[in-house]
């Protein structure tokens, strides 16, 4: 009796196709990490000191958020 294997391949086991997928989703996810945070910073910037005192935060913390 024959019997067939259906389980997709996974990234561990799809050799080259693999590690190529593993680095697309890293740099798609390096993007997205980036893109946060410049989105992030760019809110912030747009607050008053009141408004940054008030979440605990100064101008000179923008920079330093990731």
């Amino acid at each position: 009796m024959a019997a067939f294997d259906t389980t997709p391949a996974q990234f561990d086991t799809a050799g080259s196709a693999g590690r190529i997928g593993r680095s697309v989703v890293s740099v798609f996810s390096a993007f997205v990490a980036w893109n946060e945070t410049r989105a992030t910073r760019a809110i912030l910037s747009k607050l008053s000191d009141q408004e940054l005192a008030d979440i605990g935060l100064s101008r000179g913390d923008i920079d330093t958020i990731a």
